[in-house]
């Protein structure tokens, strides 16, 4: 495998927010730069801002690219020269902008290959669509900029369970609409592809949730449970993926069964995000799957009403950093394992062969 160290790219999200609060705390920590070439795309005079405001230790060094990245730093490449105005806890047009610039440029060097993975700071999605009017969320707006044709998937992860969406950023009342059974059987596939090569379980077990109260009570409060969630388990159970349900969130996550099951596919964003949330503490992880683009964040949002103040937890977004250098080394071994897979076995036989002799003429 590539023992160089990874380049993550870093996007600073809303100015207004959070995100250099989280960042800057991140890399205080020397050993944090130990374990990758941190790349910030953002503003040094909005950096050097929000560190005077928070009374931050941390330095950064100014490159004009990733391929002039130091090691042992945390470097920044400069997206914009003009001062913009920094409204901590405020909702604003300019730092929709800034936040547009700074994942654009970001972009950009990935697809030239000069960064590796990508962590994102939060940002405010209202925001984001006044500079670019067809931004939803992260999740989708990278799957139309590097999805090369792949679908993907969100998933929130923590070290007590992983839970992935069915529907994401989705009105409640189109919900309903917008489950089937294709759809619910290509998230199943992407999550279970990805929890074997992203996070290297071999045989991973999925557990589906129903849509309404009860499983449906035998469709007596709905019939998406019979005609088209159990469909899709039995259709992808046939293809050999281990899925089960659907289950009622409620009883799920209430009496524990999550920790029993490597992955939960939930059907809309807060049927799975509540419970992950209040279970996982600060320390989760939204993790994209199915593209060819690492990328991660911490599980939180711009968090307006402590912004500026000093108070946030930079836990999740430094869980976000680990996450993405972990999957992109789990991601290199499978290319290696699987590009010649009879070379690698021979060679192991060859190997006990050889052990076999030894230990016989012993």
């Amino acid at each position: 495998m590539d023992d160089r160290k990874i380049r993550v790219g870093i996007t600073h999200g809303d100015i207004c927010g959070v995100g250099y609060e989280v960042i800057l705390k991140t890399f205080a920590e020397p050993t944090m730069c130990d374990l990758c070439i941190p790349v910030l795309y953002g503003s040094p005079k909005t950096a050097a801002f929000h560190r005077k405001t928070l009374n931050l230790p941390t330095n950064f060094s100014m490159v004009n690219s990733p391929a002039d990245a130091q090691s042992g730093r945390l470097n920044m490449i400069c997206c914009y020269d003009e001062e913009i105005k920094i409204d901590f806890g405020q909702a604003t047009e300019e730092s929709g902008k800034a936040a547009m610039i700074s994942l654009q440029r970001a972009m950009e060097d990935y697809k030239k290959g000069e960064i590796d993975v990508l962590v994102t700071a939060p940002v405010n999605k209202s925001c984001m669509q006044g500079a670019d009017s067809r931004f939803v969320g992260h999740t989708e707006y990278l799957e139309h900029e590097v999805g090369e044709g792949n679908e993907s998937l969100m998933i929130l992860m923590s070290s007590i369970m992983r839970v992935a969406l069915v529907t994401t950023h989705v009105p409640v009342k189109e919900i309903a609409s917008q489950i089937t059974q294709e759809k619910i059987a290509r998230k199943i596939k992407i999550f279970n592809q990805s929890l074997k090569d992203d996070f290297t379980i071999s045989i991973p077990r999925v557990a589906v949730l129903s849509l309404n109260p009860h499983c449906g009570d035998n469709g007596l409060l709905g019939e998406e449970e019979k005609e088209i969630i159990v469909p899709a388990i039995e259709e992808m159970r046939e293809q050999g993926i281990q899925c089960f349900g659907p289950f009622a969130s409620d009883g799920f996550f209430g009496s524990g069964m999550y920790t029993h099951f490597d992955g939960v596919l939930a059907m809309y964003h807060d049927q799975g995000l509540t419970a992950f949330k209040a279970l996982s503490g600060d320390e989760g992880v939204n993790f994209t799957a199915g593209l060819p683009l690492v990328r991660t964040s911490p599980d939180h949002g711009t968090a307006y009403d402590i912004a500026g103040k000093g108070q946030a937890n930079e836990n999740s977004f430094r869980q976000a950093v680990y996450t993405a250098i972990d999957v992109w080394r789990n991601r290199e071994i499978n290319k290696k394992v699987y590009a010649n897979p009879m070379k690698i076995v021979s060679q192991e036989r060859e190997g006990r062969g050889r052990r076999g002799d030894k230990e016989l003429v012993e």
